[in-house]
């Protein structure tokens, strides 16, 4: 059944994906082509007051065209990573599927999706926001990176920890506070958390506030148009082919 739900979420996945390839191709590629022409831009100042003071280095090769990442690569990119996360989904499902009250396939499917996503993607970029190109140092890439993954795992494991504090107090509690306590640990949790870490701001001056904001909104609507296709997608498939195993009996 494991298997069955796997193939089942990665095929969603996978249509998920065409829906972030063609919004990331039309919405968010012509915001990395301004931030792309701003860094060029940096570059070729700085290479020319090199040039001034008897310093020249060789521009560092091409490896790949800006037209292959902006199609093939971006296809390949988005439908790896899409098809992936539809089989992770795939197996939250399978392990929710049972051990929680909700027996709709279809309310199941959504309620894991929204909390996917505000769990890795929302709450997570709200303190670390995806950055277009020419904003960041290179030294820092790392610590960055970091930064994001304790986020990103302790947003994860804080939403795990609210869906077991409301399973524990839903018997004797009701649902309307189980659920309010859930989400309230979640929020605390998140809250400490964000004031903890340290804050990063490589922004430099004079870039375009409209550009980095237009960015990092395309960036969150991908997560947005990923965790809505598995959602719905997911809980639609199986809920059809639940129905037609039942009249097949």
């Amino acid at each position: 059944m494991v298997r069955i739900l796997l193939m089942r979420g990665m095929l969603v996945g996978f249509l998920a994906g065409l829906l972030v390839f063609g919004f990331a191709r039309m919405a968010g590629e012509p915001q990395v082509d301004r931030a792309i022409a701003i860094e060029t831009a940096i570059d070729d100042a700085r290479a020319s007051a090199d040039l001034a003071r008897g310093i020249h280095d060789a521009p560092e090769p091409e490896i790949v065209s800006r037209s292959m990442q902006r199609s093939w690569g971006l296809l390949t990119g988005v439908m790896v990573y899409s098809t992936a996360f539809g089989g992770l989904f795939a197996l939250v499902f399978a392990f929710a599927n049972g051990r929680v009250a909700i027996r709709d396939p279809r309310a199941l499917s959504v309620l894991l999706a929204v909390a996917g996503f505000v769990a890795v993607a929302l709450v997570p970029a709200l303190k670390y926001p995806a950055n277009p190109p020419s904003v960041g140092s290179p030294e820092t890439i790392g610590s960055r990176t970091l930064l994001f993954a304790v986020m990103l795992f302790m947003s994860v494991a804080a939403m795990v920890g609210a869906v077991a504090i409301r399973r524990h107090l839903l018997p004797t509690r009701g649902e309307w506070f189980a659920s309010l306590s859930g989400a309230g640990f979640y929020l605390s949790c998140v809250v400490v958390l964000a004031v903890l870490l340290p804050g990063v701001n490589e922004v430099p001056a004079g870039f375009p506030a409209d550009l980095l904001w237009r960015f990092r909104l395309d960036s969150l609507g991908l997560q947005l148009i990923l965790w809505s296709g598995l959602g719905i997608g997911f809980g639609a498939l199986n809920e059809r082919l639940a129905k037609r195993q039942f009249f097949s009996r």
